[in-house]
């Protein structure tokens, strides 16, 4: 299953467990593991708190500290920021489903990671049913 993603801000992190959560109860998947992948160089995946926003902005800002957008990169894009936040976060990420819910911990979420942006973007979603 493909979804886009519209995103809004040059960087951001989007909770995305909905979506996946809505396909898991429409594909109606009981057990097995839902496989989520970005199809893209400059954003990427991961799971995190998703109860304080604060934890977002924090990530946010260490990511740009640590590799702000202007360092003296030698990619002729002048996105090479994005390129390294999205090789560290990665491009796909996997979740076990028991009883047609993702099985994440209480303050866990699926997170769409903006580096690059505003654009459109894609994720594909599948499943391995048990």
């Amino acid at each position: 299953m493909e979804h886009q993603i519209k995103t809004g801000n040059a960087q951001e992190l989007i909770d995305i467990t909905n979506i996946i959560q809505d396909e898991v109860r429409r594909n109606q998947i009981k057990e097995g593991i839902a496989v989520v992948f970005v199809p893209h160089t400059t954003a990427g995946i991961t799971i995190n708190e998703n109860a304080d926003p604060d934890v977002i902005y924090d990530i946010l800002t260490g990511l740009n500290k640590v590799f702000p957008e202007l360092n003296g990169y030698r990619h002729a894009e002048g996105n090479s920021h994005a390129h390294i936040k999205s090789s560290l976060f990665g491009s796909s990420v996997t979740v076990i489903i028991e009883n047609g819910k993702l099985k994440l911990g209480t303050w866990q979420g699926v997170y769409f990671c903006e580096f690059d942006g505003p654009r459109t973007r894609k994720i594909y979603i599948s499943f391995i049913k048990n």
